[in-house]
């Protein structure tokens, strides 16, 4: 009998089954786990409790009481979907709504969301950047800028990451009339560093750059009430498109592109993924709009975020245990082999703790790690037990 699930024989399909990275992954089966249930910072895989270690929901509030509300309150009066683009069957009034508060809150004119922080990373460059533009970009950025400059035609440097001598040293080498963009983040989740913007907005001077700032870890943990790493290092100004996502402090999902009003329209009208992508749902907008509100009226989320922040970084540099200097909750534990990194990790699944491994060429060779990250709904229990689960990993490498 013919089944619909019998292999085929084309190269594609053959290139599939043989994959080595798809064999290695699913061998040593470290990403994809499901789990069953959670409560606050506690996940349940197979009946087994543990501690949420790698979750983005810095600010906690995925299980706030107005945030729930909130999203509650969207289906009963839009619906569970636009189920289109907007250009093609119009924006939402809360569409609108939302963005209008994040250009205040954000400092900008004018705002545009969009489905997923992905998207908007990728529109952000793509909409814009032409032939013959100079894009300069910091070589550790996410995988979302890199997806959008692929789809321009513009010319592509690397600079050193964190590293303004090393920018100017390449804009030396270019024509100042030449259009530039200046590609960067606020926050490296992966590292935990904070861009130093204001020296990388300096070594621009007079270079016809075009600044795009990618804000996902920054937006609601760096700056006044969470306003974001540019308003944190006081170069909200000079910044001409904030970018990020709705799924780490806002607790929702979803992405947002800021900027003046002509670029902002400018995106519209040239964005593929803004013209072609179904709209943000009610319960995203509305779940993000109340999360934003949080962030404002709140303050003890953010103050608690960063309490438990240096509560794990204490417990972290006890141990002797490299954070590749993280300064902020987004904190990777480098082990420097991805066999160490693999021991580690199952280590800490042993003990109760949930967290992620990235390895080269996810990260630069000799710093494989565990990636981690703090949020402010961690508890003292929590803290407990992620301290001894550290300290029993660490003496087992």
């Amino acid at each position: 009998m013919f089944s619909v699930f019998s292999k085929t024989t084309n190269a594609v399909t053959r290139r599939c089954q043989d994959d080595e990275m798809t064999k290695l992954r699913k061998k040593y089966d470290v990403y994809y786990h499901t789990f069953e249930r959670q409560v606050g910072s506690r996940v349940w895989e197979d009946g087994k409790e543990m501690v949420m270690l790698s979750s983005n929901d810095y600010l906690g509030l995925s299980t706030h009481p107005k945030v729930i509300e909130a999203g509650k309150r969207a289906l009963d009066e839009w619906g569970s979907s636009t189920t289109g683009a907007r250009l093609a069957n119009g924006s939402r009034g809360y569409h609108i709504e939302l963005e209008e508060k994040l250009a205040e809150f954000l400092g900008k004119e004018a705002c545009h969301v969009s489905v997923a922080g992905y998207i908007s990373c990728m529109s952000s460059i793509q909409a814009f950047a032409q032939k013959g533009d100079l894009i300069l970009v910091d070589r550790n950025v996410h995988s979302s800028l890199w997806s959008g400059i692929g789809l321009t035609q513009g010319k592509v440097e690397r600079f050193a990451h964190n590293n303004p001598s090393d920018l100017a040293e390449v804009l030396s080498y270019e024509k100042p009339e030449t259009p530039k963009f200046v590609v960067f983040e606020g926050v490296y989740s992966m590292e935990g560093h904070i861009s130093p913007i204001q020296e990388i907005v300096e070594v621009c001077r007079d270079q016809n750059c075009f600044f795009v700032l990618d804000d996902a870890h920054g937006f609601g943990v760096l700056g006044s009430s969470g306003r974001g790493s540019a308003d944190h290092c006081g170069a909200t100004d000079d910044i001409d498109i904030l970018t990020g996502s709705f799924s780490k402090a806002l607790s929702s999902t979803g992405g947002f592109v800021a900027g003046s009003k002509d670029v902002i329209e400018y995106l519209r009208t040239h964005s593929k993924q803004t013209i072609f992508s179904a709209s943000l749902s009610p319960v995203q907008a509305y779940c993000a709009s109340a999360s934003l509100d949080i962030l404002q009226n709140e303050p003890e989320h953010l103050e608690r975020l960063w309490a438990n922040t240096r509560r794990y970084k204490a417990i972290l540099e006890s141990l002797g245990l490299d954070t590749w200097g993280s300064e902020t909750p987004a904190i990777p534990i480098v082990l420097g082999s991805k066999e160490r990194v693999y021991r580690f990790w199952q280590h800490l699944r042993e003990r109760g703790l949930f967290t992620v491994m990235s390895i080269a060429p996810a990260v630069p060779p000799g710093k494989d790690l565990i990636r981690t990250s703090i949020s402010a709904r961690h508890t003292d229990e929590d803290f407990e037990k992620i301290e001894e689960a550290m300290a029993y990993a660490a003496r087992r490498i």
